[in-house]
Order: structure tokens, then sequence, then C-alpha cells
């Protein structure tokens, strides 16, 4: 896989363990985590450039994603693989 996953999330999020879990399964090896909870300016990137508040966000490559249930749905439709072959 060579996609680059990035993903903003906050220590204590269980959609974010459950969202790295997922992509981990899918053969993820490498996930740039950024952590909002301490680090607040990057909470306000976070929300410029997804214009959501709630982690996960994640994008992979260029694409946003969205939080765990659009990874989930992406994965259920079969367009996940695609997209982290980049």
């Amino acid at each position: 896989m060579s996609a680059h996953v990035l993903m903003y999330t906050t220590a204590v999020c269980p959609y974010c363990v459950r969202a790295k879990q997922l992509l981990k399964a899918r053969g993820v090896e490498q996930i740039e985590e950024v952590r909002v909870d301490i680090d607040p300016e990057r909470r306000d990137e976070m929300m410029q450039k997804t214009q959501r508040r709630t982690v996960p966000q994640i994008f992979i490559g260029e694409t946003h994603v969205g939080g765990c249930d659009d990874l989930y749905a992406l994965d259920a439709s079969g367009q996940l693989k695609s997209l982290l072959e980049g």
C-alpha cells in the first residue's frame, strides 16, 4: 500500500482505535497521527480542512475520507482498497 494516511486523533477516542484497526487490517503499515488533544492549533487546522470538529478525521493521500463510519462505509463499498493503492 503506497498512499499516505493522515489521521487527526485524540488519546481516548474509541472511533480512532477502530479506524486504525481497519486500516491496519487492510495493509496500512504507517499512519501519521496528529493528536489534536495535545495541540489545539492542529485542531483548528483540522476544522479548517474538514469543516468538522470530531475525530477521527482521516485523509488518504489528498482525499478526505471523513470519520470512522465513513471509513467503514468506504470499505464496505469496496472503494477503500483502490484508494489505499493510490
